[in-house]
């Protein structure tokens, strides 16, 4: 067998091989691995279990007003837990709770089941000076507070009320913080002066000297 016709049945050999290993890989069980999915920041700790979390501001970035964190908590123990807080670390501020059922207080996470915190009709955690506490685009670390497994730590993105997130945002959206003020509204902002009013300012007022001038000295005089 020439030179030339070995090199070309070993390029054939690789190239086959190489077919059938991608044929493979497409075909085995892991292929859906291959698919590009969504970050979603998740930990565990014992029992819990948190996955989902973000921090949802204001839709628009010159709106001032609340955030919320979003999240779901999974409690694979027999017993109930309580989420008593969620912190913002490092801006010394804490997410108010409410449950479903409403009121505020802590959250129930049943055991061997799950909660939903934000979203219409779940529960809720929110963060009143939201544009002050977070900046959209960072990851901010929180820290869930639970009954019996202590404190759970997690990385959440900060993220707009926009798109995906538009129906967990805050459900008070303000206007933004440039908005007219009263005397930019059409109301005015000074009373007219006597001047200003159609009254006459020199209707025989007399001069710097005392004396009536012009037309008013000649009424003075009887018009002589």
């Amino acid at each position: 067998m020439s030179r030339s016709l070995r090199r070309g049945v070993l390029a054939a050999t690789v190239l086959s091989l190489s077919v059938v290993s991608l044929s493979a890989c497409g075909a085995g069980s892991d292929a859906q691995t291959l698919q590009v999915k969504p970050d979603n920041a998740a930990t565990s700790v014992g029992d819990i279990k948190i996955q989902n979390a973000n921090v949802v501001t204001q839709p628009e970035l010159n709106a001032k007003g609340p955030a919320v964190v979003t999240a779901t908590v999974f409690n694979s123990s027999t017993k109930d837990q309580k989420l008593t807080a969620i912190t913002l670390d490092g801006s010394g501020t804490s997410a108010k709770l409410s449950p479903a059922s409403g009121g505020a207080g802590p959250i129930t996470v049943p055991a061997g089941g799950s909660v939903v915190i934000g979203g219409e009709g779940n529960a809720s955690a929110v963060v009143a000076s939201g544009r002050e506490a977070v900046q959209d685009g960072n990851l901010q670390q929180l820290t869930f507070a639970l009954s019996s497994t202590g404190k759970v730590q997690i990385g959440a993105y900060v993220v707009p009320a926009k798109s995906y997130f538009e129906g967990y945002g805050p459900k008070v959206v303000p206007q933004p913080s440039g908005s007219a003020s009263p005397t930019e509204s059409g109301k005015p902002s000074a009373s007219a002066t006597p001047a200003e009013s159609g009254k006459p300012t020199e209707s025989g007022t007399p001069t710097a000297s005392g004396k009536p001038s012009g037309e008013a000295s000649q009424a003075a005089h009887g018009g002589h």
